[in-house]
């Protein structure tokens, strides 16, 4: 589990059919084979590391669902090692399990801030509801005005800075994983009908 907080922005090395290598720096500090590090916001799990790089593979389920596939030596990725017990949680839960590529919609500088909006198919963009959060290449965001298959983040200097994010152009793919709270509600609001569940019980006993 991750939170969502990127650690650093390390660059990828070598593709070789499901094995990524990646240089860094940051997160290699207590590395252990099997550990788990989220790359551009997908779980992957350590196979080998060194002073200056680490080894991961890839499924064929994450190349599938995720952007991974695309990248090519040279590429920047964010990373983040997984959150420790007893670690300040700085985002939100993120399982690294990405639910859809998306894209870069638009960008609209506002002052110090800039609005980026974001296009999500439907496996993301019915769980997205104003102020959650949602993981895009692996950095905790919170959502401005979900409206149809499109959402907007507000983004800081800090975020642009300490990720890949400010390199991104209105039409690149993005990886997106849904907040994991919303996913069990609305889950569980959909099969609420068949258990006798209705959101007036729920408003009516303090859970809407």
């Amino acid at each position: 589990m991750f939170t969502g907080i990127i650690e650093e922005v390390g660059a990828v090395s070598r593709r070789t059919g499901a094995e990524l290598k990646v240089l860094a720096e940051v997160v290699l500090d207590g590395m252990r084979i099997g550990d788990s590090i989220a790359v551009d916001g997908a779980c992957l799990t350590v196979t080998a590391f060194r002073e200056d790089s680490f080894d991961a593979q890839v499924s064929p389920e994450t190349f599938e669902r995720t952007t991974l596939a695309k990248l090519r030596p040279g590429d920047a990725v964010n990373l983040e090692r997984p959150l420790a017990v007893g670690d300040r949680l700085g985002g939100h839960f993120v399982l690294g399990h990405v639910d859809a590529v998306g894209q870069v919609h638009s960008i609209q500088p506002q002052g110090d801030f800039s609005l980026w909006r974001f296009r999500a198919p439907d496996e993301v963009s019915k769980y997205l509801v104003p102020k959650g959060s949602v993981a895009i290449d692996g950095i905790s965001l919170t959502v401005v005005e979900p409206a149809g298959d499109t959402f907007g983040v507000a983004v800081i200097p800090e975020t642009l800075g300490r990720t890949k994010l400010g390199a991104k152009c209105p039409g690149d793919p993005v990886n997106l994983e849904a907040d994991m709270m919303g996913k069990h509600i609305y889950h569980y609001l959909q099969g609420g009908a068949r258990r006798g569940i209705t959101k007036d019980f729920l408003a009516e006993h303090g859970f809407l």
